[in-house]
């Protein structure tokens, strides 16, 4: 082994360590030490660096994958066309502090105001940083866990979906859930709270959630979870989707004003305590 070539012996420490991309550079490596260009020890951080970015990519693509974040939306291509959005808010929470303090962000607004985008596009950030991420529609949650419910395994979904750092829920408002899925989501969120942070969207209200859910208490107990530790976020203007028709859109559909309708936010900075009861007894006329 010692008369070995030094390249060779290498090549074989990179088949055992199954290091692929790092065996494919070795050549190219070995011909920039040869030529100067690389020291001894910029050699071997271009060989693991090739080999780390190798891992980190597929290690982010499956991470994507099992998150359900399969169509990528990213704050880069985020162009802030709302004139109510504060840039600084959002990308405050891009550096994920509400990750560990396990908070609750929610982005309010009408359709096409780019709310999903930016819950997307936090939860790509979360998986580069390594956090497990899942998104999916309140819709999909529910049906996911009426199915559940029916097969006796309720308990085991409930469990699965708040083990993930992030759960990102989208579409709140959308569509009604019919009999009992608001208690459904309600042991969801109870599940979750102060254990994992949740990113929510919603085209309605806190005001009107007993008509989302279809039971005012069980609305009232949402948002008492929901509202603690939470950052709202109030998207106003018109939709992206339909900013080059926006002539066609009937006057009183246009620039519908968000605050108005999502009721007061609740400041970011607040942390001790529950939220005050005026808050929410609306819900409960």
């Amino acid at each position: 082994m010692s008369h070995e070539p030094v390249a060779e012996r290498i090549r074989r420490h990179l088949i055992g360590l199954k290091m692929p991309r790092a065996l494919e550079a070795l050549q190219t490596v070995q011909s920039q030490i040869e030529q100067g260009q690389l020291t001894a020890l910029e050699a071997i951080e271009a060989l693991l660096g090739e080999e780390y970015s190798t891992r980190e990519s597929r290690r982010i693509k499956i991470a994507l994958q099992t998150a359900r974040l399969t169509v990528l939306k990213t704050l880069a291509g985020y162009d802030f066309f709302q004139p109510s959005l504060e840039r600084s808010r959002v990308m405050a929470l891009a550096e994920l502090g509400f990750i560990e303090r396990r908070q609750c962000v929610h982005f309010l607004g009408p359709p096409g105001t780019g709310k999903s985008h930016l819950a997307v596009a936090l939860g790509v950030e979360a998986v580069r940083a390594g956090k497990s991420v899942f998104f999916a529609t309140l819709a999909e949650l529910v049906d996911s866990m009426r199915k559940a419910e029916r097969e006796g395994r309720l308990r085991e979904r409930v469990k699965f979906l708040s083990r993930y750092s992030v759960l990102i829920v989208d579409e709140i408002g959308y569509l009604l859930l019919g009999s009992n899925g608001g208690n459904l989501f309600f042991q969801l969120v109870n599940a979750c709270y102060e254990r994992c942070a949740m990113v929510l969207t919603s085209n309605r209200g806190f005001s009107e959630w007993g008509e989302i859910f279809g039971d005012p208490v069980v609305a009232t107990a949402l948002l008492d979870r929901l509202l603690h530790h939470a950052i709202v976020i109030p998207i106003e203007g018109n939709s992206y989707r339909l900013r080059e028709h926006a002539a066609l859109i009937p006057e009183h559909l246009r620039n519908r004003p968000a605050l108005n309708e999502m009721g007061s936010p609740v400041p970011e900075k607040r942390r001790a305590g529950r939220p005050k009861r005026e808050e929410i007894t609306s819900l409960q006329g």
